[in-house]
């Protein structure tokens, strides 16, 4: 659909019927709880029938309500105005709300993940990382989220593992990488200097670069050896990193249990070794 959803409703908004108007009107103000709720919660929260729901997503074109919920959804993972964007202060939805949103464009980000992140990227990306003989991550902003929660992974499946938000501190480390190591860059926009002057240089010394970047043919990544491209589900003016890290997060998990995959029996007894101790730690 060229056109997209939303659009099309408020364009038809002076030609809608009176029950048309009531249902029109929530979905505007409400556009995210419309993918996880039923005809009839929707009927009820629009004050009108459950068939006047079936027969408005008629009026606009689509045969069903089940396939407008589901291309409203395709809409909204591109479209964060109502998630991300500053105009959120001019609604006034309950946390609850806010939260049932939040569900849904995190799920809905990280399933455009499978269509963006290529599968032979990804088994690249793992035979490289495991034959590492250093790994160093390295993000900032939000994407440092996702760098620390790789280190804490990775460590405990026994790589040696380094990140750390100061760029002096791991512009020291790049000088020793050599072509056995791995540079795991992670940035949205595939723009931020900081991240691009790390990777630049972990290339030169000969490391692999792997960057997990939007899919968007930035600086990043065409600098990478593998991609692995997160889908663009944010604008870069906006509240915060909300679904791209979501995205950064799955791509780290699935980095992290592909490895555990290949090499757990190695490292079984080492893990329940910690967790012993762990345990004998707890106060």
């Amino acid at each position: 659909m060229a056109e997209g959803i939303l659009s099309r409703i408020k364009e038809r908004m002076t030609i809608f019927s009176k029950t048309e108007k009531k249902i029109a009107a929530y979905i505007l103000m409400h556009a995210e709880l419309i993918p996880n709720i039923t005809t009839k919660e929707l009927a009820n929260k629009a004050n009108v029938s459950e068939a006047s729901v079936i027969r408005f997503a008629k009026a606009i074109g689509i045969g069903s309500f089940k396939s407008f919920k589901i291309a409203l959804a395709q809409e909204l993972v591109t479209n964060e105005e109502y998630i991300t964007d500053f105009s959120i202060i001019q609604k006034k939805d309950s946390p609850y709300e806010l939260f049932q949103k939040v569900v849904h464009v995190n799920r809905g980000a990280i399933d455009l993940l499978s269509s963006s992140l290529e599968k032979k990227e990804l088994e690249r990306a793992v035979h490289v990382l495991k034959k590492a003989r250093k790994i160093i991550f390295f993000g900032v902003g939000g994407s440092s989220i996702a760098a620390m929660d790789a280190i804490y992974k990775f460590t405990k499946l026994g790589f040696s593992a380094e990140f750390s938000q100061d760029f002096h501190y791991m512009l020291s480390l790049i000088p020793y990488l050599t072509d056995q190591d791995v540079f795991v860059a992670i940035s949205m926009s595939g723009e931020t200097k900081d991240v691009l002057d790390l990777a630049q240089f972990a290339q030169k010394k000969g490391a692999t670069l792997i960057a997990i970047t939007n899919i968007n043919k930035s600086s990043l990544y065409k600098k990478a050896n593998i991609r692995l491209a997160t889908p663009i589900v944010e604008k870069d003016f906006r509240v915060g990193s909300i679904t791209s890290r979501m995205t950064q997060l799955t791509v780290i998990d699935s980095l992290y249990i592909s490895l555990f995959n290949s090499i757990g029996k190695g490292v079984i007894e080492q893990y329940q070794e910690a967790r012993e101790e762990m345990v004998k730690l707890r106060r």
